[in-house]
């Protein structure tokens, strides 16, 4: 029986369902709905973003309660995070490639739900960091297979359809996290975020143990050998669009990596919010989360490309705008301009990341476990590094963010181009790109 039962050409499951069956051939086939699908998927997304901005409105305290004076080095709580996320994802396509996709993801979520309890008895700042990198070693996991589990089950624009709906999901976290932290904080300290964080990672994970079915189609198994191995990511590395689109989402990435760096620094200590400003961090991630409502409304009606290129001329030409003003203004704008505009390029980076992600992995469905590992790696450490260093040249001013939102997307939008070898072009942009063939369930 086919693990996937997708319909490409419609909004429906036949017949309203995912029709997948466990690893095992006896075990019982079970359906999974649509919107549960998405919403699951979403959620083992969300694991990893809740780690980064559950901890955003803490930093100064975790800070301070481990000895770290210097308010640029207090990021590398989310930098090391990142790194260790971006790493990991290297090696759980490769294996979900050859074991399945629920033994990877179950290992993984184990990682991060230990990690989380030990940070919560963290002693120095280094152990902290080191915890960090471990849980997001584990997070890596949930990040690769959720993708992996996509791509295995839609293609081409429908794939970035579904994408979208998981994004939506995924973006309303940022809303949420940071304002869960506060809350935490008027109440506990930071070492109770980390037992939510624990908390919320035991919750999907029995909920994906109870009712996610493996994915990975038997035909599709790659053996773990190193010739294989090899051949998976040469394929991978050697395709130009998949290869063009992974450094350009690598350097957005970038972007959104060094704003959330640097998010409360600029917010307390430039604009002078205090606590509240969790509220207007959230106000951008809503946007952001309508955006990637509105891309799945529209992608598979204008295409990846059309919706991609223009989102990021348009975020290009923006940072440009804010960079100018900010400049004319001794380093910054008022409160008043800088949440619009800000709001504004996140809209726009809605339309972007996604897509991007989908573009990079559409030619790729045979070898979706590894290459979205290899895709992840690149994306998120490579995107980590970025962001990093945006965020430690803050001097007080918003100018060093936005010179590197500026080069960030010009250098993304130069890989477009070398990928591609133009922009706009939606020739081979259309509905069956990339599609998995339908089917029955019956085959």
């Amino acid at each position: 029986m086919r693990f996937c039962a997708v319909r490409n050409t419609s909004a429906r499951i036949d017949p309203t369902r995912l029709m997948m069956s466990n690893a095992s051939p006896n075990a019982e086939t079970r359906g999974l709905p649509y919107w549960e699908l998405v919403t699951m998927v979403a959620c083992l997304m969300a694991l990893n973003a809740a780690a980064i901005d559950i901890f955003i409105p803490s930093l100064q305290e975790m800070g301070a309660a481990l000895g770290v004076d210097d308010a640029n080095q207090r990021q590398f709580v989310i930098t090391a995070y990142i790194l260790g996320f971006g790493g990991a994802q290297i090696l759980y396509g490769t294996l979900s490639d050859r074991f399945g996709r629920r033994p990877i993801l179950f290992f993984g979520l184990a990682v991060y739900i230990l990690a989380s309890i030990a940070a919560i008895f963290s002693p120095t700042f280094g152990i902290l960091l080191a915890l960090r990198a471990l849980q997001g070693i584990g997070a890596a996991a949930t990040r690769v297979i959720a993708i992996s589990v996509v791509r295995d089950c839609f293609g081409g624009r429908r794939m970035a359809s579904v994408m979208s709906l998981v994004m939506m999901v995924f973006m309303a976290i940022p809303v949420i996290a940071p304002n869960i932290g506060q809350a935490i904080m008027l109440f506990g300290s930071w070492r109770e975020i980390f037992v939510a964080i624990a908390i919320f990672g035991a919750f999907v994970t029995v909920w994906a143990a109870l009712r996610l079915p493996e994915t990975l189609h038997p035909n599709d198994r790659r053996e773990l050998t190193g010739k294989r191995i090899v051949e998976a990511f040469r394929i991978v590395l050697t395709n130009r669009v998949a290869f063009g689109y992974t450094v350009s989402t690598a350097l957005i990435f970038g972007v959104l990596f060094g704003f959330i760096n640097q998010a409360e620094q600029i917010y307390t200590g430039l604009y002078g919010l205090g606590p509240i400003f969790t509220v207007v961090f959230s106000a951008t991630a809503v946007f952001m989360s309508a955006a990637s409502f509105l891309n799945s409304k529209l992608v598979e009606k204008l295409g990846m490309r059309r919706l991609s290129h223009g989102a990021l001329i348009g975020f290009l030409s923006l940072a440009a705008l804010h960079l100018v003003v900010a400049y004319a203004m001794g380093g910054a704008a008022p409160l008043w301009f800088f949440v619009p505009i800000m709001t504004l390029n996140f809209c726009l980076f809605g339309f972007i990341g996604t897509n991007f992600n989908a573009l990079a992995m559409d030619p790729l469905g045979h070898v979706a476990g590894t290459a979205s590992s290899v895709l992840g790696f690149m994306q998120t450490f490579g995107g980590g590094l970025f962001g990093a260093a945006i965020g430690y040249f803050y001097d007080g001013t918003v100018l060093p963010m936005l010179v590197g939102f500026i080069i960030l997307s010009v250098s993304s939008l130069i890989c477009v181009v070398l990928a591609e070898g133009r922009l706009f072009d939606a020739k081979y942009d259309t509905p069956a790109a990339g599609s998995a063939p339908a089917s029955t369930g019956a085959e």
